[in-house]
């Protein structure tokens, strides 16, 4: 376990604002019942949230025998893109700027790994620009998954139902489709 480098925690955060925008503060500051504040920590390709007590305390356990710790984030390519996993959905859920309802219909389809259409939206943020990060969320406000916007907000509304509307990233259903690898290091 390790602590991001500079250019490490600058590509993370890129990727985060995508999806938080300046409330993205709140996820360092962000602390427990006992007021203590998180921190981004790395374990091979592995980034993980985790609160500051608890890094300190897995600094005596030998790399080799740390295999997670915290909540996954994501995972750096060698190309050094940032990649989030579902794991990070409720990191992100609750500080998310834009979100998308759909409806029961969509769910489904959705969770089975395919892109929103028109025709299962329920409701959009308002003014969500074109390319912006989107959680998707159920009617009862259930974060599903996470996405990127086809169309502005705007845009959406002209189109025909079978139009994609948000590209998926991750969804829930991905921890079912993907259990041997999700954590595989």
């Amino acid at each position: 376990m390790r602590q991001l480098t500079e250019e490490e925690t600058k590509t993370l955060f890129e990727k985060l604002s995508a999806y938080c925008g300046r409330s993205i503060a709140n996820l360092i500051t962000a602390g427990s019942e006992d007021n203590d504040r998180y921190v981004f920590r790395m374990i091979g390709s592995r980034i993980y949230y985790v609160p500051l007590s608890l890094a300190n305390l897995a600094t005596s356990i030998p790399r080799d025998y740390l295999l997670s710790m915290g909540t996954a984030i994501g995972k750096l390519t060698k190309t050094g893109k940032m990649r989030l996993h579902i794991t990070a959905l409720d990191v992100i859920s609750p500080h998310a700027r834009f979100k998308v309802w759909i409806k029961p219909n969509g769910v489904a389809p959705f969770l089975y790994g395919g892109n929103v259409v028109k025709a299962h939206v329920g409701r959009w943020s308002d003014d969500c620009p074109e390319h912006a990060g989107v959680v998707v969320l159920d009617q009862n406000d259930t974060p599903l998954g996470f996405g990127v916007t086809a169309r502005s907000t705007a845009e959406a509304r002209k189109l025909e139902p079978t139009a994609i509307v948000v590209f998926r990233q991750a969804d829930c259903g991905e921890y079912l489709r993907e259990e041997d690898t999700l954590f595989a290091t």
